[in-house]
């Protein structure tokens, strides 16, 4: 019993790190309100190379000397979350130049999809039927709040753009279920760093020249820290207790928090579309979270708990 509660409460606890992390993660567009003079991709630099700092600040503290070793020895697992991380660092920001910010939100809400779907056939994960509905409904919140935007305009209607942005959903997808996969096997914040660096290499040409004043690198830099570094170490570590779906549907909390923090801090009044739609997001998230009768495990932890368990009966009966 006292097990069963430890696991049921770093389920809640991963949960929470979760809603914390997407609160944090929000915070990039009402941050770049205040952004005098940089470009789009120059933003994406400052706050690639500042979250590729911390990171290794990070590596440095827990794993001293041996940092470097430590980034080499997540292998493939770590190349691969590496790439993962580098698109979608600068996927987002190059498809906000090729299309509207509406088409590019709405071509994100299929992540919580693609993850149930790659779960499903990668992990062997059994989707419950309130998480499929959870992911519909959750989508439907999301092209409610865009709606307007995704009715056309001049400059929205860019294929290039949305078909850039589908590389957020489809990275993020791909690196939850690598994540879960990897289970404790191997540390995947070291490919935090990968990431932030490929981003920044991407980034630089298009960056050149740079205009970003003092100001505006100082607040990239904090950005970088506080809104990509330290949420994404800690979406990992709350990532081992969670399924993929359940991680990527409480991720979309990004989107209902983004609009309120550019309400609270520049003064954009949401539309009765955003504040509908959010609503929608966030009673679908909650509806999840209260039906869930307790942690989800894939086929495969399901097994292995299953042998654990008939290997202590077997040690259990007398010779």
């Amino acid at each position: 019993m006292k097990a069963s509660l430890s696991v049921e409460r770093r389920h809640l606890l991963a949960a929470a790190t979760v809603v914390g992390c997407a609160l944090l993660w929000s915070t990039a567009g009402v941050a770049s309100r205040f952004v005098e003079q940089a470009s789009g991709f120059e933003l994406t630099f400052w706050r690639s190379l500042s979250c590729g700092l911390f990171v290794s600040a990070w590596l440095v503290v827990t794993s001293r000397s041996r940092w470097l070793r430590v980034v080499f020895e997540t292998g493939l697992p770590g190349l691969v979350s590496g790439a993962m991380w580098a698109v979608m660092f600068t996927c987002f920001m190059v498809a906000l130049t090729l299309t509207t910010v509406a088409k590019t939100v709405a071509v994100m809400a299929v992540a919580p999809l693609l993850t149930a779907v790659l779960a499903w056939v990668i992990l062997r994960e059994t989707i419950a039927a309130r998480t499929w509905a959870a992911v519909v409904v959750a989508g439907v919140g999301i092209v409610w709040m865009v709606k307007d935007g995704l009715q056309g305009g001049e400059g929205s209607g860019s294929l290039w753009g949305v078909l850039v942005a589908a590389g957020v959903p489809l990275a993020s997808a791909i690196n939850l279920i690598n994540m879960k996969r990897q289970q404790a096997k191997v540390d995947l914040v070291p490919a935090l760093l990968i990431g932030a660096v490929v981003s920044c290499l991407a980034m630089l040409p298009l960056a050149v020249p740079f205009e970003a004043s003092g100001r505006d690198i100082l607040l990239l830099s904090v950005l970088g820290v506080l809104q990509l570094g330290l949420p994404c170490i800690l979406m990992i570590a709350a990532a081992r207790h969670l399924s993929p779906q359940e991680t990527a549907l409480l991720s979309l909390l990004e989107v209902v928090f983004g609009p309120l923090w550019a309400w609270l801090g520049a003064g954009e009044r949401p539309a009765e579309a955003t504040l509908y739609g959010g609503g929608l997001i966030v009673a679908a998230l909650v509806a999840n979270a209260a039906f869930t009768p307790g942690p989800v495990r894939s086929s495969a932890e399901a097994e292995a708990a299953e042998g654990v368990q008939a290997v202590g009966i077997a040690k259990s009966k007398p010779a």
